[in-house]
């Protein structure tokens, strides 16, 4: 399960000057500039987080990624207030707001605002919108797309490692459910593979029914069960 926290520290100073109307970056004095930095929860810097701010005037996002220090800064318009979110690689959680306050024209920030971002990633994904042809390892077309975000996912974070591990239910002969949870976790390496990711950076294992996290005497644990996880090595 994904924990997280968030501190917000703000610092906001603005000034009212004439000459302010005139300068060369007037035409910014209505926006505010925000430092962001993103840390596990050891206070170690993690590169290649995506933090979302959206607004609750206009509901339009804006964001940026984490560098490998952890960093990255945005502009926001002033009078506003904006929910904060770290999007993952299956989710969006959301953190917290911080609110811009408005200015009169000739007023303008002098300081940025600096958001701290700490939290402790997942370290499984469950694939929910990947899905198969039945009793077969054949990707069906609809499942392109969050593998595509996984791709992305890997892209953004070079130096993780991943495992693709796929589950079935306990219909069935033990040693086929196990040979057709290996042979999905394959077809979903290949793809990803196909798509620029270096294989030694991919593993793929089938744990047919042994791992169930629900319970396989209804449908709905039994649909449950039938999944693929990407779990960080």
């Amino acid at each position: 399960m994904l924990r997280h926290l968030l501190f917000l520290a703000s610092v906001l100073a603005f000034g009212v000057t004439n000459a302010q109307k005139s300068s060369p970056d007037s035409i910014n004095s209505q926006l505010a500039k925000v430092n962001v930095f993103v840390t596990d929860m050891k206070g170690q810097p993690a590169g290649g987080e995506q933090v979302i701010f959206r607004s609750d005037l206009t509901n339009r996002t804006v964001g940026g990624r984490s560098d490998a220090k952890g960093r990255f800064n945005l502009q926001l318009p002033a009078g506003a207030t904006y929910q904060i979110s770290l999007k993952s690689l299956t989710d969006t959680s959301k953190y917290g707001v911080i609110t811009i306050p408005a200015l009169q024209p000739d007023e303008f920030f002098t300081e940025p605002f600096t958001v701290n971002v700490k939290f402790e990633p997942a370290k499984t994904y469950t694939l929910d919108n990947v899905q198969f042809d039945f009793g077969k390892a054949t990707l069906r077309t609809s499942s392109f797309t969050e593998l595509n975000e996984l791709v992305a996912y890997l892209k953004n974070k070079p130096a993780i490692r991943v495992e693709i591990a796929g589950h079935t239910d306990n219909v069935g002969a033990e040693a086929e459910n196990v040979k057709l949870s290996r042979s999905r976790a394959d077809a979903i390496r290949s793809y990803v593979i196909k798509k620029g990711i270096a294989a030694s950076r991919v593993t793929a294992k089938g744990y047919g029914a042994t791992e169930p996290v629900a319970d396989n005497g209804s449908d709905e644990g039994r649909q449950i069960n039938r999944r693929t996880e990407v779990r960080i090595l």
